[in-house]
């Protein structure tokens, strides 16, 4: 068996394969393009093409693919074989540079937001030479950007790389006026955590919800849940194991720096995260992470379900977005030293994040709104739907210092004891961790903890990236012009401060004072998708986007379609699912089982009439009554899906299925659920909650 370093990156068309295959002035150019951004030629491009050809064939491809990410929120690939026919009737294998730099999927039927008609068929992808090229499933895949015939982006890796190249314009402006000659890139990286359930594959094939919509739709609560907190960092179950150890060997494979596992809160529910990575990449790797973890899961038999709330009643699953900036000399500007009191450059870079997010917390909030996460953010589990920014007692001090012109003196770190004297004392942390955040500085990053478990990370980054660069465009503007620099720096670091401090929260997220508190201080509190994606046409918002040309004003209009009418149609499902389920399957099933109780008790009586018959009779009217108002709740979410027919405008639809579909849906599955905690287990027709959540051993 291969050592893991001997395997590790084996399907990359890495830097190690590319030294060894390419000619040196190619490589050379190669690099300079995935370290500096430089543009890489056609001629070099067909080298590159030529070598990445052999090696693919080498590990047994024979097709190649562009591999993008269009706005579904995953990835989507068309596969073409290198064959090309020669005269004589067989083939030869080619791949051009041509084929390598862009391909020409059919853009019709992807999301597009009013950007393509159905009958405008034509798109292309752009090669992105600075996330290396892999090998999966016996296809040569290459990263790509999507975009349409005008050249608009369809996907969301285009304005990713334009946040990221905005971010490292105005970072470097900054970087200048504090002496840093040397620098001659900056790059925003992220470690993306991600949580997920396993559920064995018999029981989700029984689930319709499951199957059509990634969540359970019904469900009565199981005697036991997450309350005792057993599950959270236990023994992983060897079953679970197993498909963990497979699930690295696949990512190790494909260069994914997969780094720590373990079991989450809820039970059945498990976590992964990796080493941190540039932004781009780090999202490509995300997407195929999620992927890759679906796929092992069905080898093992085993189904890994990635919807921020598939269970009602336990932790839901959210993506930790642990967020950076680094220069090319290995400096994370984010990295407060030893004496942050002292660090003006980090200061500013700091005073820059907490403006971007006071300033767009609106956007941050549509970054990482679903239908599916609504049901997590504000619960007990899960940040608050408020953005807010936790800095921790030693950075709040530092600041507050600032603002007031006062001295700051700087603590020693206190060693830890923990009352063992076998133990070794360790320096104790400058300040606790805070799990209620949205949005938490955690020692040189800041952790975006807001993110559903099924999102691409590369919405939430556009917004960080581009807003944090528009706020070191407003300090260097200013810096720039300054005639004393170091009277600046104090100055407008002591103003951000100042201006800017609401934003700043270091309490308990979940307590309901802190709502209120949050709306007495001007801070958003959108609590739904339907409440926040409008805040995405404001003009401040445009303004912000179309000045660092990461979206134009249409693809702005584009995207608040898209996502509105994804909120819409995923209702629809869940809500046409329920009345599936409920109608066929729940309703006939209690049916059966209160005509089995009045059948015992004719049964009984016929017997004796003297028998008690008081369970038979208690359980058949309770049912009867319940079995009335779920078929009374089925009824009027029918009325409300024929009432949704007639509204044709996405923002009407959105607000529809918030206030009018869902209320009826949570009407159907309360009186569902009661059912089911008195229905017999044998007539129930769905596996249940218990069974679902413990039934993998």
């Amino acid at each position: 068996m291969k050592a893991l370093s001997e395997y590790f990156g084996e399907n990359v068309f890495n830097e190690s394969v590319m030294k060894a295959r390419l000619p040196k002035e190619t490589f050379k150019l190669v690099q300079r393009t995935i370290h500096d951004g430089k543009r890489l030629d056609s001629a070099a491009a067909a080298v590159v093409a030529n070598a990445m050809k052999d090696w693919a064939i080498e590990k047994g491809a024979t097709h190649y693919t562009h591999w993008f990410q269009p706005m579904t929120g995953i990835t989507a690939e068309k596969h073409d074989s290198f064959i090309s026919p020669t005269p004589d009737g067989k083939v030869i294998m080619e791949f051009s540079g041509k084929e390598l730099i862009q391909g020409e999927p059919d853009a019709s039927s992807f999301p597009s937001g009013g950007l393509r008609a159905t009958f405008e068929a034509r798109g292309y992808t752009a090669w992105d030479p600075t996330s290396l090229a892999f090998i999966k499933d016996g296809v040569l895949c290459i990263p790509t950007a999507f975009c349409s015939y005008g050249g608009e982006a369809l996907d969301k890796k285009t304005p990713l790389l334009r946040s990221m190249e905005a971010i490292n314009r105005q970072a470097l402006r900054v970087l200048k006026l504090f002496g840093n000659e040397d620098v001659t890139s900056v790059k925003t990286t992220v470690g993306p955590e991600q949580e997920y359930f396993l559920i064995d594959k018999e029981m989700y094939d029984r689930r319709k919800d499951l199957i059509y919509t990634g969540r359970t739709l019904f469900g009565a609560k199981p005697p036991k849940g997450q309350e005792l907190d057993d599950h959270y960092f236990g023994v992983i179950k060897p079953r679970v194991q197993a498909f963990m150890k497979d699930l690295n060997e696949e990512l190790w494979k494909l260069g994914i720096l997969a780094k720590t596992e373990h079991n989450e809160v809820a039970p059945a529910q498990h976590e992964l995260a990796p080493v941190f990575a540039t932004t781009n990449i780090a999202a490509d790797h995300n997407q195929l992470t999620m992927e890759i973890m679906q796929k092992v899961a069905k080898r093992h038999n085993l189904v890994c379900l990635l919807h921020e709330k598939p269970f009602a009643g336990v932790n839901g699953s959210g993506k930790h977005n642990n967020w950076s900036i680094s220069t090319n000399t290995g400096v994370n500007l984010l990295e407060p030293g030893e004496t942050p009191y002292e660090n003006a450059q980090f200061l500013l870079f700091l005073c820059a994040v907490i403006k971007a997010v006071d300033d767009y917390q609106d956007l941050l909030r549509i970054s990482v709104a679903s239908a599916g996460n609504d049901h997590r953010l504000g619960a007990n589990e899960a940040p608050p739907a408020v953005v807010s920014i936790f800095l921790g007692t030693e950075l709040s001090e530092i600041l507050e210092a600032i603002e007031n012109d006062t001295p700051y003196g700087a603590k020693e770190k206190e060693l830890l004891r923990v009352g063992v004297h076998v133990l070794p004392k360790f320096p104790k942390d400058a300040t606790d961790r805070n799990r209620t955040s949205p949005f938490a500085f955690t020692g040189n990053k800041f952790e975006f903890r807001m993110l559903g478990s099924s999102a691409s990370v590369s919405g939430s980054n556009v917004i960080l990236n581009t807003a944090v660069a528009e706020e070191l465009k407003q300090f260097a503007d200013e810096l720039e012009n300054a005639d004393n620099f170091e009277n600046a720096i104090h100055d407008l670091i002591k103003r951000t401060i100042s201006e800017h401090k609401r934003i700043i929260f270091n309490g308990n997220g979940y307590d309901d004072s802190w709502i209120a508190e949050a709306e007495k201080r001007g801070l958003l509190n959108l609590k739904t998708t339907p409440d926040c994606l409008p805040y995405f046409l404001e003009k401040k918002n445009i303004d912000l986007f179309t000045t660092h040309k990461v979206f134009t004003e249409t693809e702005i209009n584009s995207r608040y379609e898209i996502l509105m009418e994804a909120y819409g149609k995923l209702i629809n499902i869940e809500a046409l699912t329920m009345v599936d389920m409920a109608s066929k399957d729940i309703l006939p099933a209690v049916s059966k089982y209160l005509k089995a109780l009045a059948d015992g008790i004719a049964s009984k009586k016929a017997v004796s009439a003297d028998i008690d018959c008081t369970y038979e009779s208690d359980t058949l009217s309770k049912g009867s009554a319940l079995l009335g108002s779920a078929y009374k709740a089925l009824g009027v979410l029918e009325e409300k899906l024929d009432e949704e027919k007639n509204i044709s405008d996405v923002t009407k639809l959105g607000f529809f299925c918030k206030d009018d579909l869902i209320p009826a849906m949570e009407e159907l599955r309360k009186y569902a659920d009661t059912l089911e905690t008195i229905t017999s287990a044998e007539y129930w027709p769905y596996p249940s909650y218990g069974e679902l959540l413990f039934g993998v051993r």
